[in-house]
């Protein structure tokens, strides 16, 4: 499928503002200056570190100038005093957006078990402008198809409820023609929340293989197994090409069916950064 005007402006604008996820790990802190300047930042929740530290790297990233929603995970909450704790810090912060996803830890450490509670919770302090949320075209690794969608449309429902807007933002799938279909089902039941596309960032294949196993992502690696160009150009080039799922994505679907990209970086800050810049460049030539 050969690339429009139209596909070729709005990869453009896409790549002019994407959002950069970063993981609190101790590495990061000296790579926090790769960042482009006054970026969208996705700071994320680490089960280890808990979301304190989430919040104290929203702190340092807004100081540095950039725009940062933060993670909150839902099993981390340890009490309804720990959550009034976050809120109030991220108020001291000026943080109006935030993430909520359920969070890697085995059992909750409180009284939130899943990311719906934790979002109707966070609506009721009528504190938040905007609340994202997670999305899985690829399906879940664990969770039935149907309670995901369940799911989603309780989520939007408590967002509408409250006048709060929100964002869907897809895990990381690498099977375009899914993705399209997911994007068309939901809006034909009615789910108009802004989708944020999420991709692996420019960053070594060895290491998204690895999170992709990890993450549970069997649809679409089996989607590369059968795809011999898509698998080839995987594991042929030592980076991978986040190119090969935005080109043909956003010619299969309408322009405005994606808000935004969400660039996993795994920490690989610079080398997502390099391969942005080159693909601008591309683009533009």
């Amino acid at each position: 499928m050969t690339a429009t005007p139209a596909s070729t402006a709005r990869h453009q604008a896409l790549l002019a503002d994407p959002i950069f996820e970063v993981v609190p790990m101790n590495s990061l802190a000296a790579k926090l200056g790769e960042l482009p300047a006054g970026c969208r930042v996705s700071a994320t929740c680490s089960p280890v570190k808990g979301i304190d530290t989430t919040l104290d790297l929203t702190a340092d990233l807004l100081a540095a100038g950039h725009r940062v929603v933060p993670h909150l995970a839902a099993r981390m909450v340890e009490s309804t005093a720990h959550l009034d704790r976050i809120v109030s810090r991220l108020g001291d912060l000026g943080v109006t957006k935030v993430f909520v996803i359920a969070g890697d830890a085995d059992t909750p450490h409180g009284p939130f078990a899943d990311s719906i509670q934790l979002i109707a919770a966070l609506a009721e302090t009528g504190r938040f402008a905007s609340i994202g949320f997670g999305a899985y075209p690829d399906g879940h690794s664990f969770i039935p198809a149907d309670q995901i969608e369940a799911a989603l449309r309780d989520k939007v429902a408590i967002l509408a409820e409250h006048g709060i807007a929100g964002t869907l933002s897809t895990q990381m799938c690498f099977a375009p023609d899914v993705i399209a279909r997911w994007i068309a089902r939901i809006r034909a039941d009615g789910v108009d929340l802004p989708v944020q596309l999420g991709v692996a960032g420019g960053v070594d294949r060895a290491k998204l293989i690895t999170m992709g196993m990890r993450l549970g992502i069997g649809t679409s690696l089996r989607y590369l197994r059968k795809n011999r160009s898509g698998m080839g150009s995987l594991l042929s080039a030592k980076q991978y090409d986040p190119n090969s799922l935005i080109e043909p994505l956003l010619q299969s679907t309408r322009g405005h069916d994606i808000e935004a990209l969400h660039l996993f970086t795994f920490n690989q800050i610079e080398a997502t950064e390099r391969w942005r810049q080159d693909t601008l460049t591309q683009l533009a030539g």
